[in-house]
This record gives structure tokens, C-alpha cells and sequence, in this order.
């Protein structure tokens, strides 16, 4: 950390994940720094029900009630105190422990961790939410596979933990959380940058595949409300119309094999809202099972449930075989229009609205055969559709580059400030006296507005 100086001088720890620590602080044990708490609720409580995330640590079960069922009762739980630290013990080594800022209760499949000595409780929220410690912890977590290991606290209480003086560890903890609202806001403006090129995106494939690219041509109604008016010698077809067969639903098999000399089956979680594949799932089917869902060349598959209906994917350019899953629907085109072109329309802010419209007129989320065989495609010439395309694909590639830099910015200031946090609770490096005004990493500005314009 370039930015930071180190301490003056430094001593073993004695602790090999901790290494050397700065020569006036100490290494103590776990279980003297902290007690645990087993203090039941009383019946009929009325008290905040609290758990612990990997990625946001402490909340209230009311406000991400999506997340998990709510308790029935929380008689008996475990009652937690502001500044109590709540430690998931199935998960704790996968960051899934942290500082309550609330008074209240938690499972009893949580431990409640309390300060023994007097500390600064978000020094250590800071220290057990870093992933310096993460294999410690886990070293020290019981059971026979990783999906198992719990963390007990007769573990926990072993392991090293540094222990500066309080005033420091105020001083860290101040310093960290300076540093972690600058990132904050940092990641939030950038996050931002992103939803904008992402509606910009939108909007020109919108544009192109309703208007077209001659702002001059004349236009006429299209019939339908939410696409309005098309230029005047297009067409706008029922998809069911535009295909060389019927919508084809995918296999009813489960994913269990992994076979690459198999066909890929290629189910709804296997590739996101950006239509890509991802790497990291590939599932197999038998061929004799696969032969009759293989893809071809240009096929568009369609969601048809659950969260992800409407999604779509273009099996283009894969290199091998593949067939599909029973949750998506697959698109043939016909010689009226291009694959590419069906597939940007998909894209569009007008396919949004049809789907908007279909979920209206039912209880649930699901688009089937039938729905999709009705959907209103834009059919320009061939011609003005390569056109198009040529048109979308430069300005996407323009804005997608943009997104990746964003994105790329992000990944960076998420790994310095891990490093940041991981040099500061270690003592690597000295923030005392640190000016509050000091200055983010040397190669990140906080300017997080687009340095292009798509016009």
C-alpha cells in the first residue's frame, strides 16, 4: 500500500496467518477477547428478528424476508445486544459473520459473541468479514466436506486474533470506515454508469428494430399499443409465422452427467439475461436421449417460467453439440427473417412490454408455446435488417466495452479494499494520524460518469 506507511518495528505474532504484528500490539486467543452468549428470549417476545449474510452481514429478517421463511415463534432464541458479534457457524468461514448494529434475537443455530475485554467491536466486524481470516477459520471448522463444516466456538476460541491498543483500534476502524463509504459511493456511481448504458443499450435496439435507421421514412400505425407506429412497408408478423416449424419444448431429463463428448444440455441457469453460456455449468445428456432437442445453428430458446421468463438464448457459434431443457422453448426462423435479427428483437424495450402485457392477462409468471407463437415480430426487409444489425452491433459493442471497464473498476476497488482492510487490521500498515482527506487509490478516480457519447 503504497499510500501507508508501515509501523516503526515488528514482532511474531505466533500465529502463522497472522504473521508479523507491530511491535506494541498483542496476540491473544479468541475466547479471551470475546464470551459466548447463551441468553434465551422470553416467550412472547416481540423482539427484532436478526440473522447474518455473507455478503451484507447483520439484518433484519423483515427487511429481506425473500431471503428465508419467517420464524413461527422466537421463543428461546438467543437474544443479541448492539455491538454482540452474531456468527453463522455453518457459514462463518465463508464470511458469513458479523457486528450487530441492532438490539434483538437470532437462531439458535447462530453464536452470539460479546466483548470480554474492552475493544472496539467494528475493528473485529471489520477483522472476521475479511478474507485474510477466512482459512483460519475454516481450518479451525468441524465436519467431513465443506458444505458441512460448522465452526463451534471451542474452535473459535483458539484461534489468534491481533489486539492493538483500543485507541488504535478505534483509529483502524474509523480509518476503514472512511475508506469503505468513499469505495461505496465509488462502486455506486459506477453501478449507475452501468444501468445507464444498459437503458441506452436498450433504447437504440429499440429504435432500430421499430423505427428503423431513416428518420425520414413514412410511417404508419402498427395496430398494436405498445409498439406504435412502424415505418410504413414493414411488416409486423405473429412469431408463429415467421418459423420453419412449431415452438418446440426442450427434454424432461435431469442434469446429472458432465460428459464433454455428450451433447451439452443447456438448461435456463445456464445462461444469463446477456445470453452468454455460462462456463462453469456444463451438464450432458446421452446422445440417443439428446438427438431428438438437438440445436442448430441460429435457434433461439426461449423461458417460459419463473423468475427468468422471457429470457432468451442464441445457440451461435458454439463449436459442438447441444440440445436443450424442458423449462425453455425453442425458435427456428424461416427465410423471412434473420436469426440475429429475431434475437435483438428480444433485446428490444417493445419485447419487454409484450411480455408486461401477457403478465397482466395471468395469475402466474409463465409464457408458454401458445403465448410465445402469438408474439408480434417487426419484419423488415431482409436488407434493412442485415442493416440493422450492422447498426446495433457497432453501438453495442461500443457501450458493452464501456460496461466492462465499469465493471472492471469495480472488481479492482472491491480487491483494494479487501487489501486495504486485510494491511489495516493486520497492522501492515499505520493510520495513525491519518488525514481523513487522504486520497484513493492512485490509479481510481471516483468520476464515475460515461467518457463516451452515443449518439
Amino acid at each position: 500500500m503504497s499510500n501507508y506507511k508501515s509501523y516503526p518495528a515488528y514482532k511474531d505474532s505466533g500465529a502463522d496467518w497472522l504473521g508479523d504484528i507491530p511491535e506494541n500490539w498483542k496476540a491473544q486467543r479468541t475466547k479471551t477477547i470475546f464470551k459466548l452468549i447463551t441468553e434465551p428470549a422470553p416467550k412472547n417476545n416481540n423482539e427484532e428478528l436478526l440473522s447474518v449474510y455473507t455478503d451484507i452481514g447483520v439484518k433484519p429478517r423483515r427487511e429481506l424476508e425473500e431471503r428465508g421463511n419467517k420464524a413461527s415463534t422466537t421463543d428461546n432464541y438467543w437474544k443479541v445486544k448492539k455491538g454482540d458479534i452474531i456468527v453463522n457457524k455453518l457459514l462463518a468461514w465463508m464470511g458469513a459473520i458479523g457486528i450487530s448494529d441492532y438490539e434483538g434475537v437470532t437462531s439458535p443455530a447462530y453464536d452470539i459473541l460479546r466483548k470480554r475485554i474492552d475493544i472496539e467491536p467494528i475493528f473485529y466486524n471489520y477483522l472476521f468479514r475479511n478474507i485474510t481470516i477466512r482459512n483460519e477459520l475454516k481450518r479451525y471448522s468441524k465436519g467431513i466436506m465443506d458444505m458441512r463444516l460448522r465452526l463451534y466456538f471451542d474452535e473459535f476460541g483458539q484461534i489468534f486474533l491481533p489486539l492493538p491498543p483500543k485507541p488504535e483500534q478505534t483509529a483502524i476502524a474509523q480509518f476503514l470506515d472512511r475508506k469503505t463509504a468513499e469505495i461505496k459511493a465509488f462502486i455506486a456511481l459506477k453501478e449507475k454508469t452501468i444501468a445507464l448504458l444498459k437503458e441506452l443499450k436498450t433504447a437504440i435496439i429499440n429504435q432500430a428494430v421499430t423505427k428503423g435507421l431513416d428518420p425520414n421514412v413514412e410511417m404508419k400505425d402498427s395496430g398494436i399499443e405498445w409498439l406504435g407506429e412502424i415505418p410504413k412497408h414493414w411488416d409486423v408478423k405473429k412469431l408463429k409465422y415467421l418459423l420453419k416449424c412449431k415452438l418446440k419444448y426442450g427434454a424432461n431429463e435431469s442434469a446429472e452427467l458432465d460428459n464433454k463428448e455428450y451433447p451439452r444440455y443447456i438448461r435456463i441457469t445456464d445462461f444469463g439475461n446477456d445470453g452468454k453460456l455460462k462456463k462453469d455449468t456444463f451438464k450432458s445428456l446421452l446422445p440417443k436421449v439428446a438427438a431428438e432437442y438437438l440445436l442448430k445453428e441460429g435457434d433461439i430458446l426461449f423461458a417460459r417460467s419463473g423468475g427468468t421468463v422471457g429470457k432468451t438464448f442464441q445457440f451461435k457459434d458454439y463449436g459442438g453439440q447441444a440440445c436443450f431443457a424442458g423449462y425453455l422453448i425453442k425458435a427456428e426462423v424461416n427465410e423471412k427473417l434473420f436469426s440475429d435479427y429475431l434475437y435483438t428483437y428480444t433485446k428490444s424495450g417493445v419485447y419487454e412490454k409484450w411480455k408486461d402485457s401477457i403478465f397482466n392477462q395471468a395469475t402466474i409468471q409463465n409464457i408458454g408455446a401458445d403465448k410465445y407463437s402469438i408474439l408480434p415480430v417487426t419484419q423488415p426487409p431482409k436488407k434493412e435488417q442485415k442493416l440493422i444489425l450492422e447498426f446495433v452491433n457497432v453501438k453495442s459493442h461500443e457501450i458493452d466495452r464501456s460496461i466492462s471497464q465499469a465493471e472492471k473498476e469495480i472488481a479492482l476497488i472491491r480487491e483494494y479494499q479487501q487489501s486495504l482492510i486485510s494491511d489495516a487490521v493486520a497492522g501492515k500498515i499505520d493510520v495513525r494520524g491519518w488525514n481523513a482527506f487522504g486520497s484513493t487509490p492512485e490509479n481510481l478516480s471516483l468520476a464515475a460518469e460515461p467518457t463516451e457519447t452515443y449518439k
